[in-house]
């Protein structure tokens, strides 16, 4: 019974009395990015757009983005939640909201938002539910954060196009990616940013669904 309640509380976002406190100020992070020396939290040029994506443990997806031509700076942190200004340890409590997630700042006239949600959805499996894989809670869900309307819409057709081709490749699990405005982004402690790049034997937590993304499609 008591392994039961464990993995409830797990995958199960916590009621509004249960969340932890937090605390006004940020916590400490990095000042730049371990490899191209850019300051972590900008300031950044007008030109530049910001996508954050969740999808399970945050190391493995943040390297995935940040060779791509037209990415500016990645960044791991938490988001989706609504503890001010968590730790590492208090997302992993389940008691702030959170997912895991990458900020992703990139230049749109190099590369498409829509190009960045077609590796999202095809770099991990978004039918998993509070999980991917083994690594199970709320805070390694799938989530795309959108900063406003456009992107918002785009994120939703992506989901679409990709549940079409799940289902096209015999799939019967649905997305359960989570789609949705947020205004909050907390940078993670400095130890956790470009964690594999720092540490490139360590493991990266992507458990693609083996389903390519049709890039043809109109998203």
């Amino acid at each position: 019974m008591f392994l039961i309640d464990m993995f409830n509380r797990k995958t199960t976002m916590p009621a509004p009395a249960e969340i932890l406190p937090g605390r006004p100020g940020e916590i400490a992070t990095a000042q730049d990015h371990a490899l191209n020396a850019r300051p972590l939290k900008g300031p950044f040029d007008e030109r530049l757009e910001t996508a954050i994506v969740a999808m399970g443990q945050f190391w493995g997806a943040e390297r995935l983005f940040w060779n791509l031509d037209g990415v500016e700076i990645t960044a791991v942190g938490y988001a989706g939640g609504t503890t001010p200004n968590p730790t590492h340890q208090e997302v992993l409590t389940g008691l702030t909201g959170h997912a895991q997630a990458v900020k992703i700042v990139f230049d749109p006239a190099k590369l498409d938002y829509r190009d960045l949600l077609a590796l999202f959805f095809e770099s991990h499996d978004p039918s998993q539910g509070m999980r991917q894989g083994s690594d199970i809670g709320t805070f390694f869900r799938s989530a795309i954060f959108t900063s406003d309307d456009g992107q918002l819409a785009h994120a939703r057709a992506a989901a679409d196009t990709y549940g079409s081709a799940l289902s096209g490749a015999g799939r019967e699990a649905r997305i359960t990616t989570e789609i949705r405005t947020i205004d909050a982004f907390y940078y993670a402690e400095a130890h956790h940013q470009q964690y594999l790049f720092k540490n490139p034997s360590a493991r990266s937590g992507l458990k693609p669904s083996g389903v390519a993304f049709p890039r043809s499609s109109e998203i």
